[in-house]
């Protein structure tokens, strides 16, 4: 009997296992296709003709339909399950991608990333507590909650970029390979663990609200900073990251506009790996100060300009991303109170991409208007007040 015990527990454990790298390589993914069309859109423009509000407004309507299908849905894996909500928005998701296979148009550009927004964001909360449920050892579903959405940004537009210049099919293959991929993590998805038992109150779970526990709301104000901050910084880079790189620097090789977002991204996740045992607040503030100094260097890079020191302050920046989402992240997820855990990840996401969506399109219709370096200039000046007020905010705190 006790062999048979042992056996069956070894045996959950690996379907634990196998649950827990799924859903972070689904998380991976979605992440991938979201960044997969930043170094398409000077394509895009070149083909179709449109302004940089526009290229903006593209990005935007994608993380607009994120957030609205996390203030619906955030919560709803705490009542349905967490494989019911991400089997419908894997299937979301590979839509969207046959849409930009075959998209010929702007409007086709705007229904796949609406597509891509609805399936990211009814997936952020099932997957973000997925790994928090599964996890083998505490703190690792943290870990890959904040280090793996960076690298899948960091790749899937370095990957574009280098399939847009070496591979055929420059505006199909990459989705195409996305495609496949969700294909995939679907089929094996019936077959990890479900966490969560079925429990009633799935409609009233739809009703949009935040779910900061009463007891956390204070701690989630000082953390608050940090996630605009970062988001922000990213929400730049994704939207005009390559505008920056072929106005202002010269650059026009299709590679250097998803070798920034790939910087920026990937110094992130490695940040998140190499400081995944550091206190929360530790990682917060040390984030904070890096991510000051780093955006006070890309200002001076793009006032030169100077391409080698705006790559090294994307490198620092991405530094200050990756500690302050990490501490971020560990400081709000603690805070959340039994069966709500989905529904506090919702709101850390809702704030994310609030600052991911909002700002950039500001600065695409700015720029249209005031042109790329004074936008890029004030741009940077408030992501350095976000990173000092984040400082005083944590300072305050301890007293």
């Amino acid at each position: 009997m006790g062999v048979t015990a042992a056996g069956e527990r070894q045996r959950v454990l690996r379907r634990r296992g196998l649950g827990f790298w799924l859903v972070a390589a689904v998380l991976f993914l979605l992440m991938l296709a979201a960044s997969a069309p930043s170094p398409l859109y000077v394509i895009y423009q070149r083909m179709w003709g449109f302004s940089p509000a526009t290229l903006t407004a593209v990005f935007a309507v994608y993380v607009l339909a994120l957030l609205l299908m996390l203030m619906l849905v955030g919560a709803l894996s705490d009542f349905v399950g967490r494989k019911p909500v991400l089997g419908a928005a894997i299937g979301v998701e590979a839509v969207s991608m046959l849409a930009f296979v075959f998209a010929d148009g702007v409007g086709w550009l705007y229904a796949a990333r609406i597509l891509q927004g609805l399936a990211t964001g009814a997936a952020t909360g099932a997957i973000s507590a997925s790994l928090i449920d599964l996890e083998r050892r505490p703190g690792t579903g943290a870990l890959v909650n904040s280090a793996v959405p960076t690298a899948g940004l960091a790749l899937g537009a370095l990957g574009a970029g280098l399939l847009v210049r070496y591979a055929p099919a420059p505006t199909q293959l990459v989705y195409v390979l996305l495609l496949a991929g969700f294909v995939v993590t679907g089929a094996i998805l019936p077959f990890i663990p479900e966490p969560v038992t079925r429990r009633p109150g799935a409609l009233a779970s739809l009703r949009p609200r935040l779910g900061v526990p009463r007891r956390g709301r204070a701690e989630f104000l000082v953390v608050l900073p940090c996630l605009l901050a970062t988001w922000a910084l990213g929400g730049l880079y994704l939207s005009l990251g390559r505008s920056l790189v072929v106005e202002i620097l010269g650059i026009a090789n299709p590679v250097a506009g998803g070798l920034v977002v790939f910087l920026l991204m990937g110094s992130g996740s490695a940040t998140s790996v190499l400081l995944r045992s550091s206190r929360a607040v530790t990682a917060m503030v040390v984030g904070a100060f890096t991510l000051a100094c780093g955006v006070g260097g890309l200002l001076i890079a793009l006032l030169l300009p100077s391409a080698p020191l705006f790559f090294a302050a994307t490198v620092v920046s991405g530094f200050g991303f990756g500690a302050s989402f990490l501490g971020a992240f560990r400081t709000a997820t603690g805070l959340a109170e039994p069966g709500g855990r989905a529904a506090l990840v919702a709101t850390i996401y809702t704030a994310s991409y609030l600052a991911f969506s909002l700002p950039s399109l500001g600065a695409g219709l700015a720029a249209t208007h005031l042109g790329l370096l004074p936008t890029a200039t004030g741009y940077g000046l408030a992501l350095i007040g976000l990173a000092v007020l984040a400082l005083v905010a944590r300072w305050l705190r301890r007293r």
